[in-house]
């Protein structure tokens, strides 16, 4: 099978290792990749914005698969120009992206099907939002309804920080992604990350994890793309994953089938897990990064077919093996970020591969022949182990060995886990 890629990032750096690893492949194509995808694919300057460009490109080379990494090319809807052209495509139709190109929707869905979720309101100006906030109080959550690269929720623990957060989006901090804000409750309990492929009619439950979104050491500072995970996520119990199927995601599925919008693709699920239970944070439409990058490093089966099921409406005839190890990643990334960096800082030297521990890269390029840092996001060095102790120790022996002068990185990866480990 002839495969195309979309994307750049780390996470498409990991599905192209995994995907690269079937014996069902023929080739794999990668638009427009980065220098880590270029050891498993072949790069083609592509782009992805050019809808038509790209059923041109995968007619011209057979392509009979398309994977699409990033949710940008989903929400613009190039899943459906390319299953209108006959080319079978991994990821939602526009409109069922809305899940995570709109943050109201998906409060909107889970207000219609019961599934639980923090109160919420809408608004579409500021003094309306501002006068929720201050009859609710604080702690409160603000978010930009639209796309905002993981950036555009501020959990404010006082009414100050949230004002100034609908500020931030009505001002145009997100640009359209903060034109409609969404203003919830907030939920006190312990984060976490659950994945679930779906066909529209089918799921397979795959895996759990938790990241680290804040920039700092004891997640402090600003909220990032992530800076770390590990899968998989202790709070995740059997017994919560069960819930959170019945009470989250079959809700889901049901739901956007019954809207006309039948889901096809990765449900992304970022729980909290509260006293009562999951509860559903926000739905992502792909795989997360850096998450995605532990969930191949402990995924044992083929991708190729579980992804290839999801989109030819056969989930129910496949099955996912995990290893029983941890995966755990941290990210490195430019000093600055996710304020303003310093661009095309060299990389001077990498680690090898060794056996179950790899660096993925993210925001990297060759310049000159030479390895830059060109993101803010720039690697995700990942091991695994038999705990999440031995995991976090591995990775960051590799870290040791990444010759990079403009990086930084947290040091305390996986520390909810590795307390729960020592209790």
């Amino acid at each position: 099978m002839n495969v195309l890629l979309i994307g750049s990032g780390g996470r498409e750096h990991a599905l192209a290792w995994k995907l690269a690893q079937s014996p069902l492949l023929t080739k794999l194509f990668a638009a427009p990749g980065n220098p880590g995808i270029a050891d498993h694919a072949t790069l083609v300057s592509l782009n992805v914005e050019d809808h038509d460009a790209v059923v041109s490109f995968c007619r011209d080379n057979g392509i009979e698969f398309v994977v699409v990494g990033p949710e940008a090319p989903l929400v613009a809807g190039l899943a459906d120009v390319l299953r209108a052209a006959g080319i079978a495509v991994f990821g939602p139709s526009a409109a069922a992206a809305q899940l995570e190109g709109s943050k109201g929707f998906t409060k909107d869905l889970c207000a219609r099907y019961d599934i639980p979720t923090g109160a919420y309101q809408r608004f579409n100006n500021a003094p309306k939002a501002k006068a929720y906030v201050r009859a609710q109080g604080a702690p409160i959550v603000i978010k930009a309804d639209g796309l905002a690269a993981g950036k555009g929720v501020t959990v404010a623990m006082t009414v100050d920080e949230a004002l100034a957060a609908i500020d931030d989006c009505f001002e145009g901090a997100f640009g359209d992604a903060g034109a409609e804000v969404v203003v919830e409750a907030f939920l006190d309990g312990e984060e976490a990350s659950f994945f679930c492929l779906c066909d529209g009619t089918h799921a397979l439950a795959l895996a759990t994890a938790q990241d680290h979104k804040r920039v700092g050491d004891g997640d402090t500072g600003p909220n990032t793309g992530g800076m770390g995970a590990y899968s998989p996520a202790p709070v995740m119990t059997p017994a919560m994953v069960e819930r959170t199927m019945k009470e989250i995601i079959e809700p889901t599925i049901r739901g956007m089938a019954e809207s006309g919008h039948p889901f096809s693709g990765v449900f992304f699920a970022g729980l909290m897990i509260t006293a009562k239970g999951p509860e559903l944070i926000e739905y992502n439409v792909r795989f997360g990064d850096p998450e995605c990058q532990v969930l191949m490093m402990r995924l044992r089966s083929d991708l190729l077919p579980l992804l290839h099921a999801c989109a030819t409406g056969t989930l129910d005839r496949v099955s996912a093996e995990w290893s029983d190890d941890v995966a755990l990643t941290v990210v490195m990334a430019s000093k600055g970020y996710p304020g303003s960096y310093e661009k095309n800082t060299p990389i001077a030297a990498l680690p090898e591969a060794r056996d179950g521990a790899k660096v993925f890269h993210a925001g990297t390029a060759l310049k000159d022949g030479l390895l830059v840092a060109t993101g803010g996001r720039v690697l995700n060095v990942t091991a695994t182990g038999r705990s999440v102790s031995e995991a976090k120790d591995r990775a960051y022996a590799m870290i040791d060995a990444v010759k990079w002068e403009n990086g930084f990185f947290r040091r305390d990866i996986g520390w909810q886990a590795i307390s729960r480990e020592k209790a």
